[in-house]
């Protein structure tokens, strides 16, 4: 059998590199999805959703599992599902390609069964490229600018192919003639590494030798440059907040770490950005200013690949393009060292101070369970080089303020997008990344609702294939979607919602045993540290359900004016929780005042 575009398209994304394709199959891929199989290269893991598809390509870049990632769908149904995981993976910049099918081109523009305009459709979330082919010269150099421009703009691309051209001979795929009007592609992609110009890095030295009390602020664009941030941290004597996708540049362990910063942010970050005289920002878009000195108050030094992303947040006076490692190894040399470490004992002070406070809240009373207690007694128990996804929800504010990583450890969520139902498809990529290392999953049960009751699926369908089958999946249980409560309560000062709120209580641990998993459901606070002990300790994935109190409200670490005069309408409007909401508010805030003692 000679070979067709289906096949070609399998080779060329192996000779790519690509050794894993996350997707669901359907009539409009059957030619790629065949030459997957003849190929025999290609992993092709079958998620439960092409959504899952989409937000698990996303992770196997996001977990070190390779340069791209790339997601397969059918025509119609199956491409609109890819939208949402695909958004998650361009607002946190992530080079995903999607490869999707699409009807016969006899039938395109007929209002033929399932006929999509998938070129608009994706024109937003693949905007730097989207392409529907039409001729089987042009699959090769349609694949190879996919792949090239989603890793050189750390972006989403698609590529379309109608199931017929799928069938076609792949000859002129394989070698376009050469004449006038074909287009001859190469393999190879280059990141970007720049510098900044010379002068551009004295005049941020300047800055950030003539500052007295230094502020460094990372994001994801830090991750590679962990080892030069604590450099630059030690020479400005400088604390380091960390934006939430930022959380693994440097370990929670280290004294100068003021960890999380924004809405789900930490008191000593807040009081660092707000007592610094210069900020330097490192590979980080926090969308919420309002964390950042007020204007004015702080010179600034921003440093991000992309020059788009200059500027936008605060008013820095330098705005450096250029990768953040290689920028940061050129700063170094004009730094001056600072003496007096006054301003890095202040630090360290409000550090050892929270993590007092953190443990005391986690050690509250609840009814029946304190989900912060759930979180904090996992840091006490993560093995090393641990892999930790987070879900949108109440689980993200405990993951970004009481779980500590350690170096080696590393940790991410749906960060721009915040989209619930990403915690088990990130989880299932970081385990093929990395089938020896332990990874946890955290979320809610609203979110286990949304997608992760169907994914466990997938995680019972291909774990024996990992050498660590340590794939622990915590779902904090309050039959509430409780982080959307405190928004309508503390943001438009009105009363939970029951009918929009309320969640069944659904058995997760049970549901886990029937797919031969392991589980097991908490509902008192001394079991926790046990239960986490016998999950860390499994012979196969495991799900830890914890009942919780919904009432535990997430603290922002600064409580406005606006945020208290909201929670107190909704409270006056009579509140179903109120009599739970301030009792527990109370004790919340009652851990800033007390003398905690280590």
């Amino acid at each position: 059998m000679s070979l067709t575009v289906g096949d070609f398209v399998a080779r060329r994304l192996h000779e790519w590199g690509v050794r894993r394709i996350y997707g669901y199959p359907g009539d409009g891929i059957n030619g790629i999805t065949a030459g997957l199989r003849r190929l025999g290269k290609i992993e092709f893991v079958q998620v439960r959703h092409e959504e899952s598809a989409a937000f698990a390509a996303c992770a196997h870049v996001k977990y070190g599992g390779g340069p791209v990632g790339v997601c397969l769908a059918t025509s119609g149904p199956g491409a609109v599902h890819l939208l949402n995981g695909l958004y998650d993976a361009k607002l946190d910049h992530q080079p995903v390609v999607a490869i999707v099918g699409d009807q016969p081109r006899t039938v395109i523009g007929a209002s033929y069964m399932q006929e999509v305009d998938l070129v608009s459709l994706f024109k937003d979330v693949a905007h730097e490229y989207v392409q529907l082919a039409a001729h089987p010269t042009q699959v090769r150099h349609l694949i190879d600018r996919a792949i090239r421009i989603a890793i050189a703009e750390r972006t989403v691309t698609c590529v379309i192919v109608p199931n017929d051209l799928q069938e076609e001979p792949a000859a002129r795929a394989l070698e376009p003639p050469h004449r006038h009007g074909y287009v001859h592609s190469g393999l190879g992609a280059a990141e970007r590494h720049e510098v900044p110009a010379e002068h551009d890095l004295q005049r941020a030295a300047e800055i950030l030798n003539e500052g007295v009390r230094v502020a460094i602020l990372v994001g994801q664009g830090a991750l590679g440059a962990g080892a030069q941030v604590g450099q630059v941290a030690e020479l400005l004597q400088a604390g380091v907040a960390k934006a939430l996708l930022g959380k693994a540049v440097l370990p929670d362990t280290l004294t100068y770490v003021t960890g999380a910063i924004g809405m789900l942010g930490t008191k000593p970050s807040w009081q660092m950005m707000q007592r610094c005289d210069t900020l330097l920002t490192v590979g980080s878009n926090m969308p919420y200013s309002e964390f950042l000195p007020k204007e004015g108050s702080a010179r600034g030094i921003q440093i991000d690949i992309d020059p788009r992303m200059l500027g936008i947040r605060y008013p820095y006076e330098v705005n450096l393009a250029g990768d953040s490692a290689a920028t940061l190894e050129a700063l170094m040399p004009l730094l001056e060292p600072k003496v007096d470490g006054f301003w890095r004992e202040q630090i360290e002070k409000w550090v050892e101070d929270w993590w007092r406070i953190v443990e005391a809240r986690a050690m509250n009373e609840a009814d029946p369970i304190n989900g912060q207690r759930v979180l904090w007694e996992l840091s006490q128990q993560l093995p090393d080089r641990a892999m930790i996804t987070c879900d949108c929800g109440s689980a993200t504010g405990w993951y970004a303020r009481d779980v500590k990583l350690r170096e080696g450890m590393f940790g991410s969520t749906s960060g721009t997008l915040a989209t619930m139902g990403s915690a088990i498809p990130y989880a299932i990529a970081a385990k093929f990344a990395h089938p020896d290392r332990p990874c946890v999953a955290l979320l809610g049960d609203g979110a286990m609702q949304m997608d992760g009751v169907n994914e466990l699926i997938t995680v019972a369908k291909y774990w024996r294939r990992w050498a660590d089958p340590r794939l622990v999946i915590l779902i904090l249980n309050n039959r509430d979607l409780s982080y959307v409560s405190w928004e309508q309560r503390a943001m438009a000062g009105d009363i939970r919602f029951e009918a929009t709120q309320e969640l069944p209580d659904v058995q997760y641990a049970e549901w886990a045993m029937l797919l031969g998993l392991g589980g097991i459901r908490v509902e008192r606070p001394e079991d926790i540290s046990g239960a986490w002990t016998k999950a860390l300790r499994s012979d196969r994935p495991f799900v830890l359900e914890a009942i919780v109190d919904t009432n535990v409200p997430p603290l922002p670490p600064h409580v406005t004016l606006e945020q208290a005069t909201a929670m107190t309408q909704a409270l006056l409007k009579g509140d179903p929780d109120r009599a739970a909401i301030i009792r527990q508010t109370f004790r919340e805030l009652i851990e800033d005042y007390v003398p905690h003692r280590g």
